[in-house]
């Protein structure tokens, strides 16, 4: 397979630069631009790459109807019961908000893009010079806004949370098909919460490998743990939600991350992406000093010109510089031809 790469202003994704952090705001501004404005500046504070919002009003995204089908199942861990209308009202981001949040991103050196779910979030992402698009999980079988998205030449990110591999491939095929290649594709688990045992992480060098692109998470379990262990697996982008204070409220609020978290997760999974390192087997540069301080064979009691080598005059100990410990038992019985002072490196010219 290709080794994969794309390019989003300043920033490279791919497995040879640190992840790139994706911070969502999603429905967390709990509809008040200044709280919007201040994500913007806690994310631009944390060391993440990019923001993210969503860009739809609640009638791009579905009707305002009250029938079984259009409330979200009573059983639901946060939305339960809630009328797919109303939350969606509650959750949007105003469309003359882009603006003012985009610039302030930019201000800040972050990279702001959204997920637009028609073709008008497409035209006004546009007349924003939106740098990147996101394709959300229930939108990937949504052939004719990819279609629209991927003529736009920006790279793409496609959530493949509760897609099938078929979906993936229809959806990867389609992108391809209208010449844009600037593919990544995300391991996701579409549950709000998600549950760590449902994230599956392995499947992310499968995704890399069988559609040849860059791969990453859409992360909606609680904390950091699992986009740590995904950077392991291979992951170049993480998303996670954000928001100022879990306790202020909010649609996303209870699997969002704080500030200092987000900090935290921009920290470790640089950190787990540099300690990935290369696969070698022999010392490195860094561990000089410990291998000069390794075992080895010394003199360890005055010794003349034809005294016999002992367990009591020679020994393994620290540092290096005599023989490999694994020569005592040669040189025990053998005789020193010269004198020797306690503290000597045995080398084999002493006996």
């Amino acid at each position: 397979m290709a080794d994969r790469s794309i390019r989003v202003g300043a920033h490279t994704v791919d497995a040879h630069h640190r992840p790139f952090v994706v911070a969502e705001m999603s429905g967390n501004h709990n509809g008040d631009l200044g709280r919007a404005l201040a994500i913007v500046d806690a994310v631009a504070e944390s060391g993440a790459q990019a923001l993210k919002l969503q860009t739809y009003r609640a009638d791009t995204i579905t009707i305002d109807a009250d029938g079984p089908a259009f409330r979200v199942s009573a059983g639901h861990e946060l939305w339960g019961g809630k009328n797919l209308y109303q939350l969606y009202e509650e959750a949007h981001t105003p469309w003359e908000w882009h603006e003012p949040i985009f610039a302030r991103a930019r201000e800040h050196g972050l990279v702001p893009f959204s997920s637009p779910f028609d073709g008008t979030a497409v035209d006004l992402l546009e007349s924003l010079d939106v740098e990147l698009y996101k394709i959300a999980s229930l939108e990937i079988a949504d052939l004719a806004l990819l279609r629209r998205v991927a003529r736009t030449g920006k790279p793409m990110v496609i959530s493949t949370g509760a897609a099938s591999i078929t979906d993936v491939d229809t959806a990867v095929r389609t992108i391809r098909a209208e010449g844009n290649d600037q593919v990544v594709v995300l391991a996701c688990t579409s549950s709000y919460p998600a549950s760590p045992s449902e994230s599956n992480l392995r499947s992310i060098p499968v995704i890399r490998d069988a559609f040849d692109v860059v791969v990453g998470l859409s992360d909606h379990t609680k904390g950091i743990g699992a986009s740590v262990a995904a950077v392991a697996l291979g992951a170049c982008l993480i998303e996670k939600h954000v928001t100022l204070a879990r306790a202020d409220g909010g649609v996303d609020s209870d699997f969002s991350l704080e500030p200092q978290e987000l900090a935290a997760l921009a920290t470790e999974t640089e950190v787990a992406w540099q300690a990935l390192g290369e696969v070698r087997l022999d010392p490195t540069a860094g561990e000089a000093e410990s291998r000069r301080l390794r075992r080895s064979l010394y003199v360890v009691a005055d010794v003349r010109a034809g005294d016999v080598v002992t367990e009591d005059n020679v020994r393994s100990i620290r540092p290096a510089g005599g023989l490999e410990p694994v020569h005592l038992d040669v040189v025990l019985g053998r005789t020193f031809r010269s004198d020797a002072a306690r503290g000597t490196a045995l080398t084999w010219d002493l006996l």
